[in-house]
This record gives structure tokens, C-alpha cells and sequence, in this order.
């Protein structure tokens, strides 16, 4: 089977999300990144015209995002350019020509790890990168501005339920504490300029298209080829794990509500969740967390393999469980996701064969 062809259409016309508001134009950065082609095919099945910007870093295999890209590029309503989002100048011109009603910035560098080994590049892509961003949409008003920051902000918080309305002011790692900055960022220019604004913890987030740098990615690789998986505190670590699919219908259902001031915001004693400006953030997450032991034997069972494992202690910067509170997302667009580790994690290894042969 080719790359191109190896996930069908029908699967996301089988689930359309209608947008309730009415952005049409919609720029969004990381298009050829995992959940940013993903949340793109969902809003291009809904009509929406949609400039993709990315600068296809080599982080991970640009082979991969290429064939993202190849994916997307016939479709009608798709055109993409290929800029660095901390170019100032070259983001914004992309804003004048394409005039978007609404932005969905999920580009960043990701992982955690290695924000250990090359800290210079989170603060170029998430911090240089995202002010680029906000001013754009500062001088190119636009009716909603959504953007990805990650369950990493909860950082050394043990209490679970993770929730939007406890602090997150102890980050582990700098890849969190760029991510919480960004939260800060968004709402000072959401309280400034008036723009609507709308940050998503994400959580985990895994699937078909994925990146190779995540854990499942590289086990089901290893598994496959009888190769050993190194494996960081099994008894001891649980993660949140979110389909992308019920990330990418999150995205496409929040991006007609933007949000507005709190009426009942208390200067007094505020509420981290809520604000006096038009700002939002939720989390995306599964809320039901799975412990890695579980999760390694899932994947196994999807590849017809046992694991080969070596195992390590937990690394720097890793937090021992995530675990989401979603009812503030399910109370603004009557969604939470809900696909289940098992489901999830065939899908994916059925993508995995299909796109490697």
C-alpha cells in the first residue's frame, strides 16, 4: 500500500463536526505536524479554507511530514507555505495575503527530553515563535486565536484530577515552563488588544500519522523488529493517553466559540481558569489515565509480539502521572474524548504497517 493512500477519507466524512460559528479562512501553524495535519483534514472535510504554515524542522523525519503534506496538498481549500513562524516579517505578510478569520497555532518544539539537550531551540519556536503570532493576530484582528500548550504546565502538582482551575506555576522541565509562558503571553494580549483567546493542555496525544520521537511510536517500531524498548519506571508511571481523532473534533468544535470575559471573574481571589479578559484554557485529555505496564502490554497485543525491555529509572524532567479533568471542555462544546486505549492503540499499529510496509 502507498503512504499517501494508507488511512482513507471516509473515515473523517463518516464523523463530520460542524462548526457552529463561522470562521471560514483559518491559518494554522504545524500543519505538517501530527495533530496539526490532523485537526487540518478535519476542518478541510468541513469546507474551510486553510493556509498551512511550517517550517519542516529535521526535529524528527521530515520524510514523514513531507508525506503528511503530499496528503493534504490536493485537497480543495488546502495551500500551505513554508516559513518560520519566528520570522516576524514573513508570518505576517502570510497574514495579509491570506486575511484569516481565525488562527490555530500548534507549532512548537516538542518533547521533553530533549529540551535537556537543546533548550535554545524552545525558546526560538515557543517563545520568539509564538510572540510572532500574537502580534500578527495583534495588526490582523481576528475573530479567535487558538493555541497549544500541553499537560506538562501541571508539572510538580499532585493532585489528581488535573484541573484548570489549579495553579501551574511549577514546571519540570523547560519545554513545560515555555508552554505555561505561553499561557501568560496569550492572556496579556487577550486582556491588551481584546484578541479571543484559547489555550489547550494537551495530553498525550497519540495516533495514526504520529511522531516518531513518542513512546508508542517507537515501542510498536521496536516490537516489530524484535528490537529492545527502553522502558523508564513501568510500575510507577501513567499517562493520560488522547486519540488524536478526539483532539483534532475538540479543535474544529471550539474554534466557532471563542471566548469572552468572565462576568463573574474576582480580582480578589482569581480564578485560574476564568479571567476578566477574553481567555480560556482546557484540557484535552482522555480522563482516564493508564499505567505504562498496561499500555506496553496493549501495544504487544496490537503488534502479535512481546516487548524485549530495558528498564530505567525515570528520567529528568518526566512527571510519574497525568490525568485530565475535562468537564469545562465538555460543558462549552458537549464533547470529551473517550476512545479507548485499545481501540486507539490498533489503529495506530494498523497505520504503522500500512505506511512502512
Amino acid at each position: 500500500m502507498s503512504r499517501s493512500a494508507a488511512i482513507n477519507d471516509d473515515d473523517l466524512a463518516a464523523h463530520p463536526v460542524t462548526i457552529k460559528a463561522s470562521p471560514q479562512r483559518i491559518l494554522l501553524t504545524g500543519a505538517a505536524g501530527f495533530v496539526g495535519f490532523h485537526v487540518t483534514e478535519a476542518l478541510l472535510v468541513q469546507g474551510v479554507q486553510v493556509l498551512g504554515i511550517d517550517n519542516l524542522t529535521p526535529y524528527y523525519d521530515p520524510a514523514l511530514k513531507q508525506a503528511r503534506l503530499d496528503r493534504l496538498a490536493p485537497r480543495n481549500g488546502f495551500s500551505f507555505e513554508q516559513l518560520d513562524i519566528a520570522d516576524y516579517d514573513a508570518l505576517q505578510g502570510a497574514f495579509a495575503r491570506f486575511r484569516p478569520d481565525a488562527v490555530i497555532h500548534l507549532a512548537a518544539q516538542a518533547g521533553v527530553r530533549y529540551s535537556l539537550e537543546n533548550p535554545r531551540a524552545y525558546a526560538s519556536a515557543n517563545l520568539d515563535g509564538f510572540l510572532s503570532v500574537l502580534e500578527a493576530c495583534r495588526h490582523h484582528p481576528v475573530q479567535h486565536l487558538i493555541y497549544a500548550s500541553s499537560s506538562s504546565v501541571y508539572g510538580a502538582n499532585a493532585k489528581v484530577p488535573f484541573s484548570e482551575h489549579d495553579g501551574a506555576d511549577h514546571p519540570v522541565s523547560l519545554y513545560a515552563a515555555t508552554k505555561r509562558a505561553n499561557e501568560l503571553m496569550a492572556h496579556s494580549y487577550a486582556h491588551l488588544y481584546s484578541i479571543p483567546v484559547t489555550g489547550l493542555r494537551f495530553f498525550t496525544v497519540y495516533g495514526p500519522w504520529g511522531r516518531p520521537d513518542m513512546a508508542y511510536f517507537s515501542f510498536t517500531k521496536a516490537i516489530l523488529e524484535g528490537q529492545p524498548i527502553d522502558v523508564y519506571a513501568e510500575s510507577e508511571m501513567s499517562r493520560d493517553f488522547t486519540y488524536v481523532d478526539d483532539v483534532s473534533e475538540a479543535i474544529v468544535r471550539l474554534v466557532g466559540e471563542p471566548p469572552a470575559p468572565s462576568p463573574n471573574f474576582n480580582v480578589a481571589s482569581p480564578d485560574p481558569a476564568t479571567s476578566a479578559a477574553p481567555y480560556r484554557v482546557y484540557n484535552i485529555g482522555n480522563h482516564t489515565p493508564v499505567r505504562l505496564d498496561r499500555f506496553i502490554a496493549v501495544i504487544e497485543a496490537a503488534c502479535g509480539k512481546e516487548a524485549i525491555k530495558r528498564h530505567l529509572p525515570v528520567q529528568p524532567g518526566d512527571v510519574p502521572a497525568t490525568y485530565a479533568d475535562v468537564s469545562a471542555l465538555a460543558a462549552r462544546v458537549g464533547f470529551s474524548p473517550s476512545t479507548t486505549i485499545e481501540d486507539g492503540i490498533q489503529r495506530f499499529v494498523d497505520w504503522y504497517r500500512a505506511f512502512y510496509g
